[in-house]
C-alpha cells in the first residue's frame, strides 16, 4: 500500500511539472513577439482616420518643438514625475498573489518594474540602467506609483481585478475591454493593465496624439480610455514573482513600451532603412531579434554602420539595454510638453501640488509681505488662468498666464514693490476673485 501511494504522489508530482512546463515553454524565446505597438498603431489608423491627422500632426510638432528646443539643457529641477497605476487582471482566487504562473502578480513584482524604469530613463550609476554611451543621456523623468485615486483616497498606485469571462487577452482587440476593467484618467495616471497576452506578445502601448485636429468624432473617447501600456504578465518586473524568461526578466519590456507612449520609434524606423527622426541612432536595416548580446551590423545608402543593440528601442535582449540617447530624450520631453494628456499628468504628477477646490479660492501671506509672497491658487480640476497685480490706481504691475495647469503655489518676490496696498487678481474662464495685499 505504502508503494502504490508513492507511486501516485510521483506520478501526480510528474503532471505538476509537465503542466507547469507547457504553459511556459510553449513558445521559444526566439519565436516571442517583442512589441506589438506599431501593429496596433496602423490598425488604429487604418479604422481612424481622424487618428491617423492627430499622429501626423504630432509628429510635426514633435519635430518643430525639437528643432526650437535643441540648445536647451536639462537641470535638476527639471525633473519630470509620471503618477503611474498598475492594474493587474487576473483569473485566480482573490487571496492567491504572486507565484510562478499568476497573473495575480505580487507587489514585490511590480515594484521592481518601477524600480528598472527609474533605473533606465534615469541613466543611475551603479544599476543596470547606467551606460558610458557619448551619445547616451538621461531623460530625468521619474516615475511613481500613485499615492491618490481618482477620487482623492490614499492609494498603492496597484488594483487588482478578478477577470474570468476570458483568461488572455488580445493586444489588437482587447485594449478596450481592459480599459473597462479597470481605468484612471489618463490625463492624471500612466496607466498599466499587466495580464496574459496573446499570440506570444509581451507588450504595447498607445502612441501620443494631439487634440488640435479640427473636429471630433466618437473614437477619441476610446482613445483615451486606451491610452497606457499593456504588459504581459511574466515580463513585467525583474527577475522575481512570475517571471520565468532567460532573456526578457529585466523589466526592458516596459522600458520599451513606455519609450513608445512617450513617442519613441523603432530605431530601424518601422522599415529597412527608416528613420526614427533621432539624428544620433544610427540608421539600420532592421531589429535585432536574437537572443544573445552580440555586435550586428547595417548596410543604408552605401553605409556600413552598426547597429545600436543597446538602445531600448531595439528588440534586443533585456541584458543588452542600457541606452536612450540625447535626441531620443529631446523627443520624450518634447511630448511631455506637446501631448495634452502627457502635458496635463506632468502637472498633476508635480511635487507639492495643492489640493482642488470647488470654487476659486486665493490665498495669500505673509499679508503684510516684505519680500516674498506666496499665494495659493485652488480650483477644480485643470484649467486655464491668469494672475495680475495692480496698484490703487488700476495701473498693471506685473502679469503671467497659465494653460491646463492644476491647483498650484506661486512664489513672488515683491521686494522692488514702493511699500503700500495692492491688489492681487486671479481670472479663470469662469471665475474672478481678488485680494488685498500690503507691502511694508
Amino acid at each position: 500500500m505504502k508503494n502504490t501511494n508513492s507511486r501516485a504522489a510521483l506520478v501526480a508530482l510528474l503532471f505538476y511539472f509537465s503542466a507547469l512546463w507547457v504553459v511556459n515553454a510553449q513558445v521559444p524565446e526566439a519565436n516571442l513577439n517583442r512589441c506589438a505597438s506599431v501593429e496596433r498603431d496602423q490598425l488604429k489608423s487604418g479604422s481612424n482616420p481622424q487618428w491617423l491627422k492627430k499622429r501626423v500632426q504630432m509628429e510635426k510638432l514633435i519635430q518643430d518643438y525639437v528643432q526650437e528646443h535643441k540648445n536647451l539643457r536639462t537641470t535638476a529641477d527639471d525633473i519630470i514625475r509620471i503618477p503611474v497605476v498598475v492594474h493587474v487582471i487576473h483569473d485566480q482566487d482573490e487571496n492567491s498573489i504572486g507565484g510562478l504562473n499568476n497573473p495575480n502578480i505580487s507587489e514585490e513584482q511590480i515594484r521592481s518594474q518601477i524600480e528598472v524604469l527609474n533605473e533606465d530613463y534615469n541613466r543611475l550609476p551603479n544599476t543596470l540602467g547606467y551606460n558610458t554611451n557619448p551619445v547616451g543621456a538621461s531623460a530625468m523623468i521619474q516615475f511613481y506609483l500613485a499615492d491618490y485615486d481618482p477620487d482623492g483616497r490614499f492609494t498603492s498606485g496597484i488594483t487588482r481585478h478578478r477577470y474570468t469571462t476570458k483568461t488572455s487577452f488580445n493586444p489588437f482587440s482587447d485594449d478596450l475591454l481592459l480599459a473597462n476593467i479597470a481605468y484612471w484618467p489618463s490625463d492624471k495616471y500612466l496607466n498599466i493593465w499587466t495580464c496574459r497576452l496573446t499570440n506570444s506578445y509581451l507588450g504595447l502601448a498607445q502612441f501620443p496624439a494631439t487634440d488640435k485636429v479640427e473636429g471630433l468624432d466618437t473614437a477619441n473617447e476610446a482613445n483615451e480610455l486606451t491610452d497606457g501600456v499593456i504588459i504581459d504578465y511574466r515580463y513585467f518586473g525583474k527577475k522575481t514573482g512570475a517571471i520565468t524568461s532567460r532573456i526578457y526578466n529585466l523589466g526592458r519590456t516596459t522600458t520599451h513600451e513606455v519609450a513608445h507612449w512617450l513617442g519613441l520609434i523603432h530605431t530601424w524606423g518601422d522599415t529597412n532603412c527608416g528613420t526614427d527622426y533621432c539624428a544620433d541612432t544610427p540608421t539600420i536595416e532592421g531589429p535585432n531579434q536574437t537572443t544573445v548580446c552580440q555586435e550586428k551590423f547595417s548596410n543604408c545608402n552605401g553605409v556600413r554602420t552598426r547597429n545600436m543593440i543597446e538602445n531600448y528601442l531595439d528588440y534586443s535582449p533585456d541584458s543588452c539595454m542600457n541606452v536612450f540617447t540625447k535626441d531620443q530624450v529631446g523627443r520624450m520631453r518634447a511630448v511631455l510638453a506637446l501631448s495634452p494628456r502627457r502635458a496635463r499628468m506632468v502637472e498633476f504628477g508635480k511635487e507639492g501640488r495643492l489640493d482642488p477646490a470647488n470654487n476659486l479660492t486665493v490665498e495669500i501671506y505673509p499679508n503684510p509681505a516684505v519680500s516674498d509672497l506666496t499665494i495659493n491658487v485652488r480650483f477644480l480640476d485643470f484649467q486655464n488662468f491668469t494672475y495680475t497685480i495692480f496698484d490703487l490706481n488700476g495701473h498693471t504691475l506685473a502679469s503671467d498666464s497659465f494653460r491646463n495647469v492644476y491647483s498650484r503655489r506661486l512664489q513672488l518676490d515683491v521686494s522692488l514693490l514702493p511699500p503700500g496696498m495692492y491688489l492681487f487678481r486671479v481670472a479663470t474662464e469662469m471665475e474672478t476673485v481678488t485680494q488685498r495685499f500690503l507691502v511694508k
